[in-house]
């Protein structure tokens, strides 16, 4: 794994970490080297971001030692680790909805202007030059909560390889953003590693790990399980080492009878997002929505679950045409939705894991107070068949990886047994490939107790390998219909890049 003729920009040296009732990392050792990517690759909960959030300050180890540039060194805070070189992209997006595109970007970092002032000046005109730098479509003065996620992801990329870092992390930098965009950003990576910046890459898209990485290190439950070139690995040793075991398929497809139809779009608009949107999901069929970012498919859905309203246009469920105002008219009617933004429609990060998976049983609560016993075990028995990992349901949910914060989201609606569709946008954003598949058997399993299913995601391995038919958009409307057995990736992105 050794750089030629390259001293060690990092060096973390027998690492411990523990958290109440569970070991995050066990003697664990790691090498940054100049000039190189190295891809950290664990299944959720495995500590890759518990590691490197010992490196950017943000936890401090229980054991072991941190070497920077041949000197052993203390990482107080995250502050600290910008002063010493180091920056980090999050997996999950830290922005401040109500402020600008320029504030969020030099947060924390602010010119100042005769030590006491911000430079706004300054910052804009650097703004401006960055903006016109990476063909930015928007304005530095627009609120963040105006764009999606996929272009706050882009702007918290530009925001670690903006400043001055000799170490740069990047957790799931890809899990939001479009082809274009990751084209985009392997370019970047490719620049920086020829200036000699240590890269740490995590990811659970394989082919990405092939693709730009030159090192791998694969944890699993805390411990470093092997290390190695990328050329020593196979897509198939890297799951095995991953998992603890091999896996044939990844996906949990099964052939299962569709019904009638249960969900039926017709014409359906909303000015400046899609327009004249026609299609059909029947009972026990997953229906597959692929295209490209900015497609308009975040935006269809969130209409159909009552987030968004609709210009023109009529959602039917079961033949019958609804109208829906708010999310609740939605999921009375028996339409619910797993947004893509976990952290700002998704979980309540301070409560427990319980509190979260069991919001949907307040309506089933008895007068003013909620049947606890009733709630404990069936949220006890959503998440052993889940497989949620975690100490105790009564930890809060921020404490989860991010695949076990999907999984419990993803338990909270199936309380809802009355659900007749499910939409879930992006289901398996930022989860590991073991938990892609427990996910996968969940979508499965709804399918075969006869729910539709609307499946949104940037992967077409994963629309084509899950899905019975797949619709295909562009600029906001319907601009293709496959059947399983004409399924192509080809035909597919013709699709959606056609205007």
């Amino acid at each position: 794994m050794q750089a030629e003729n390259s001293e060690p920009l990092l060096e973390l040296q027998g690492i411990c970490k523990r958290f109440p009732g569970v070991y995050a990392l066990k003697n664990v050792d790691l090498v940054i080297y100049p000039g190189r990517v190295l891809a950290l690759v664990g299944e959720n909960g495995a500590g890759k971001s518990t590691l490197m959030k010992i490196i950017d300050g943000i936890y401090q180890p229980d054991a072991g030692k941190i070497v920077l540039r041949g000197e052993k060194t203390v990482i107080r805070h995250p502050m600290d680790a910008r002063k010493k070189g180091i920056a980090m992209i999050h997996q999950e997006l830290n922005y401040f909805p109500e402020l600008s595109v320029e504030e969020n970007m030099f947060m924390g970092q602010h010119p100042e202007r005769y030590k006491a002032f911000v430079n706004w000046g300054e910052i804009r005109r650097r703004m401006a030059a960055l903006c016109q730098q990476e063909g930015l479509p928007y304005s530095p003065q627009m609120k963040i909560k105006e764009l999606t996620v996929s272009q706050i992801q882009m702007l918290e990329i530009l925001k670690a390889v903006s400043v001055d870092s000799k170490i740069i992390i990047m957790d799931e930098p890809t899990s939001s953003i479009g082809d274009k965009e990751v084209a985009s950003l392997f370019s970047k990576i490719r620049a920086l590693r020829e200036q000699g910046i240590g890269i740490v890459y995590i990811s659970h898209k394989l082919d990405e790990i092939f693709q730009i990485a030159d090192d791998v290190v694969v944890l699993r439950d805390g411990c470093r399980i092997s290390q190695g070139s990328v050329s020593e690995y196979t897509p198939e040793s890297l799951i095995a080492d991953m998992v603890g075991r091999r896996m044939e398929n990844i996906y949990a497809k099964e052939t299962v009878p569709t019904g009638e139809v249960a969900l039926e779009l017709r014409r359906l608009t909303r000015k400046g997002r899609f327009h004249d949107v026609s299609l059909k999901a029947h009972k026990g069929e997953i229906v597959g929505m692929a295209g490209l970012v900015g497609a308009g498919r975040t935006e269809l859905a969130r209409s159909i679950a009552g987030l968004d309203s609709q210009d023109s246009g009529e959602v039917l469920l079961h033949g019958k045409t609804l109208s829906i105002q708010s999310v609740s008219d939605s999921i009375r009617t028996g339409i619910v939705m797993v947004s893509e933004d976990r952290k700002e429609y998704g979980i309540i990060p301070v409560r427990s894991i319980q509190e979260n998976i069991s919001l949907t049983m307040l309506r089933m609560s008895k007068g003013l107070f909620v049947k606890r016993q009733q709630e404990t075990e069936r949220v006890e028995k959503l998440a052993k068949e889940l497989s949620i990992k975690a100490p105790s349901l009564l930890s809060p949910i921020m404490t989860l990886s991010g695949g076990n914060q999907q999984k419990a989201i993803l338990a909270r609606w199936l309380l809802l047994l009355h659900s007749d569709v499910f939409i879930l946008d992006e289901p398996t954003r930022g989860v590991d490939v073991g938990a892609k598949f427990e996910i996968y058997k969940i979508i499965t399993e709804l399918a075969k107790q006869g729910k539709a299913i609307i499946l949104i995601s940037s992967e077409l391995p994963e629309l084509i390998g899950m899905s019975d038919r797949i619709y295909v958009m562009s600029g906001g409307r319907i601009t293709g219909e496959f059947s399983r057995d004409s399924f192509s990736q080809e035909t597919i992105l013709k699709r959606a890049v056609k205007s």
